[in-house]
């Protein structure tokens, strides 16, 4: 992950070097307003011209930072702002441009007034110094100039070129990557570095190493493809890792993390010792995360699955007895139909209901609408009876390798439960005790409890 000198773009430089030319008014308020010690300063100087040109390079000597020779092109709005403070025409200032000598005396004049110092090799020291933290956290280029630059300022030093600190930033990186990879491997015993070896080396050339096999596709979601999961992750688990990474910034974790799931383990080989086991260890941390969140996701599935399938009987049913359904429904109606009458016209109500279906009819066609009747929720979860085999298939494994945790107490009774089915599973047993706590079950599973 070393950085090349050169870490930026023409334009990208630009943007660092220059004033924009769509600096807001707010902005050419901040940067560029002159105390009246400044107004003093600045109206000491013979001539419009080098009136203009020395509060010009007082005013970009404090932003962007450089000094008058390296800005290019100054915004006109600037220029303007700058002019009305001392009541000389921004005009002038081209004749100033051209008296470098004026220039170079008034840049000497204002280091002395005002404390600006040119940059040397004893600040890219303490600047390096101070980047290195940020690096080792995050080796954004952009992040950094922008560091490097406000570091700089701060201490009144006029900003050298450009690619001079892109020099010091790319050091930086390359330095922080050293350190990076050093912090990662001062967490891995020398017994987990052999391991680490171990996985890229294949037994014979014919065999496919661990890591090979760690990277392979646990196919569709599938009790299979669970143990699958679940024994990759075991294997990652085994090797103990404990990496020292919590305040480390994550999407360096991912770079070198991505380096190993790039690489294929004989190019792995071929990488520097600690930059190897580092990016293995990070990986293998990444992966981890990954495969566990994998397992979640096949449960998901497997358990959206079983409900499609209790939704899909229900449909089905539906179909199958439509017949018989619409059937009760004209009994019904004329049952209702038969009661009415007799209680408006004051007649028999068991005559009037044999008037219309016979009594034993009318028996044989209520348990018919028990058998074809679907709880007055129309839940489905009854029918699942018969189809949750495959989760036995493998939720003892979830239960056993997959660890919850939580800061709510209100989950408590649901780890609590999770606990006691991985016991059952350990001990072969297979009655729940009564005490198991049950209040996070949801009111319509409650009747799945047996």
């Amino acid at each position: 992950m070393a950085a090349p000198e050169i870490l930026l773009t023409e334009d990208q430089r630009l943007e660092f070097t220059q004033i924009s030319q769509n600096i807001s008014e707010y902005e050419i308020a901040k940067y560029y307003t002159f105390s009246p010690y400044d107004i003093g300063i600045i109206n000491k100087h013979r001539r419009d011209y080098n009136r203009i040109g020395f509060a010009v390079q007082l005013a970009l000597l404090r932003n962007p930072g450089w000094s008058f020779i390296s800005i290019n092109n100054i915004s006109e709005s600037v220029l303007n702002y700058i002019s009305e403070q001392i009541q000389v025409s921004s005009k002038e200032l081209a004749l100033y441009a051209q008296r470098e000598n004026t220039r170079l005396e008034h840049l000497q004049e204002i280091r002395e007034i005002y404390g600006f110092t040119n940059y040397t090799d004893q600040h890219t020291k303490s600047l390096t110094q101070t980047l290195l933290p940020y690096a080792i956290e995050n080796d954004n280029v952009i992040n950094l100039m922008k560091l490097a630059i406000n570091e700089i300022k701060t201490q009144k030093i006029i900003l050298p070129g450009i690619t001079t600190i892109e020099k010091v930033v790319s050091e930086v990186i390359a330095k922080a990557d050293e350190e990076f990879i050093e912090i990662v491997n001062n967490s891995i015993t020398s017994d987990q570095k052999f391991k680490l070896d171990m996985l890229i080396n294949a037994q014979t050339e014919d065999t496919n190493t661990k890591l090979g096999w760690l990277k392979e596709d646990q196919g569709h979601s599938s009790p299979k493809a669970f143990a699958e999961v679940i024994e990759r992750l075991e294997l990652i688990r085994s090797l103990k890792l404990e990496l020292n990474i919590a305040g480390l910034y994550p999407n360096r974790i991912r770079q070198l993390s991505r380096l190993g799931s790039k690489y294929e383990p004989f190019s792995l080989r071929r990488f520097e010792e600690k930059k190897r086991y580092a990016i293995l260890a990070l990986y293998l941390y990444e992966l981890s995360q990954n495969l566990i969140d994998k397992a979640i996701e096949i449960h998901d599935r497997q358990i959206n699955v079983l409900l499609s399938k209790g939704r899909k009987k229900q449909e089905e049913l539906q179909k199958q007895n439509g017949k018989s359904l619409n059937e009760k429904i004209v009994h019904y109606i004329d049952i209702v139909a038969a009661l009415i009458k007799a209680r408006d016209e004051k007649l028999d109500p068991f005559k009037t209901l044999e008037s219309v279906m016979t009594w034993s009819k009318f028996v044989e066609s209520v348990e018919e609408a028990k058998n074809l009747a679907r709880p007055v929720s129309y839940d489905y979860l009854d029918l699942l009876d018969s189809r949750y085999n495959q989760l036995p298939r493998y939720t003892p494994v979830l239960v056993k390798y997959l660890k919850f945790n939580s800061t709510n107490n209100a989950s408590k009774p649901l780890i609590d439960a999770i606990n006691i089915l991985n016991d059952m599973n350990e001990n072969g047993n297979r009655k729940v005790s009564e005490d198991a706590p049950t209040d996070f079950i949801a009111n319509r599973w409650n009747k799945c409890l047996y």
